[in-house]
């Protein structure tokens, strides 16, 4: 007898939904976003910017004395932007639109104007604002920069499948090249308005959905969101959207080639000085190998390696939201990576709390405990 259970189902959400929740996707969204294009920050120090980007494994493929782009070995556009600023900020996300007739349609939509973008990109952009207040661009025909070369796979002995011989495995502790920009994590105090303006406005739609314990009843608070491009398989999130006190960046993910170039390309960077914050381990929602890490302005960055790939049948799965549930297996979620490490840091996010408290907006008391209960959990 064949055995037709499914364990993806086990570690994909704990059910499907019930009658009257979310379905995760928009009926008739303006346009169908086909990636992320890039990130854009803003740094008052270019020189340290690149000099951890170099050893996180990122290629410098423009350089001036007031911006900084970075790239991965795959072909395509820059993956992040740094701009010279005042201060350390994250500017936005660029997703990248099938065409110009989708940024056009888009910006028609939303009374805004298609724009040319800098010659160094090429293309064009349309420049909107999601409900959180972020600046979101939509972007299409920009140059292709040519692939380089990459880390390849080491060949494996799985078990008693004996694939290497009078050989030996000495992966170089180098840093891990970077080959994509995979996803980005926003936290919002807006959550299901924002939400379902990326739903609408990019087509983009729910892998799974998370809820805090004993308040499903009252809607999801984080989601893993995905591009629409039918059957083509693609990232199970490419963004990433939490409720919680203050709009802001949580994290940015990177692929590698495999386990060993993150696990090597992390003992390059531990013996450069810089701060791991949490792994390495293997997440539930999406099954990427993690390993994430503060660059030396502060913002969390991830290395990832064998991610979840869905295409449009598969709806969303929900589960409750959980500190424990973060990983398969791995050390435990850090006090840096949940954002609790007393110190400044934790006392701007108090600030943050008592701020949206006072404010109307999507996070309340009920929302508080539901997410400290999924801190301490």
């Amino acid at each position: 007898m064949i055995d037709r259970h499914d364990p993806h189902t086990d570690l994909h959400s704990e059910q499907g939904a019930v009658r009257g929740e979310h379905p995760g996707r928009a009926r008739n969204p303006i346009v169908k976003a086909h990636d992320l294009a890039w990130l854009e920050f803003q740094k008052p120090d270019l020189e340290r910017a690149e000099l951890f980007a170099r050893a996180f494994g990122f290629t410098t493929s423009l350089r001036t004395q007031d911006e900084l782009h970075l790239r991965g070995t795959d072909p395509g556009s820059p993956c992040v932007l740094i701009r010279r600023g005042p201060r350390s900020r994250f500017v936005g996300p660029a997703f990248k639109a099938a065409d110009s007739k989708d940024v056009l349609r888009l910006a028609d939509a939303t009374g805004r104007t298609m724009a040319a973008l800098p010659e160094s990109i090429g293309g064009v952009a349309v420049d909107l604002v999601d409900p959180s207040g972020l600046q979101v661009r939509v972007v299409a025909d920009m140059h292709v920069l040519p692939g380089l070369p990459t880390q390849q796979p080491l060949t494996f002995n799985v078990g008693h499948e004996v694939a290497r011989v009078n050989a030996t495995q000495r992966p170089p502790r180098e840093p891990a090249k970077v080959q994509r920009l995979g996803h980005v994590v926003l936290q919002t105090t807006r959550y299901l308005e924002t939400l379902n303006w990326y739903l609408e406005h990019l087509g983009l739609i729910v892998s799974d959905f998370l809820y805090h314990q004993g308040q499903r009843e009252r809607g999801p608070v984080m989601s893993f969101i995905r591009c629409d491009r039918g059957s083509t398989p693609t990232d199970h999130h490419t963004l990433a959207m939490t409720l919680g006190p203050a709009n802001r960046y949580v994290h940015s993910a990177y692929q590698v080639p495999d386990l060993d170039s993150l696990a090597a390309g992390g003992q390059h960077l531990l013996d450069r000085g810089y701060r791991r914050s949490w792994g390495i381990g293997r997440h539930i929602q999406g099954s990427q190998i993690f390993d994430y890490w503060r660059d030396p302005d502060g913002f969390l960055v991830e290395h990832f390696t064998d991610g979840d790939l869905f295409d449009c049948t598969l709806e969303p799965g929900w589960a409750p939201m959980a500190a424990s549930g973060l990983a398969q297996w791995g050390p435990p979620a850090t006090k840096d990576f949940l954002g609790m490490t007393p110190g400044r840091e934790a006392l701007r996010e108090l600030r943050a709390v008592i701020g949206a408290l006072r404010e109307d907006n999507e996070f309340d008391l009920h929302r508080l405990r539901g997410l400290m209960k999924a801190f301490n959990s």
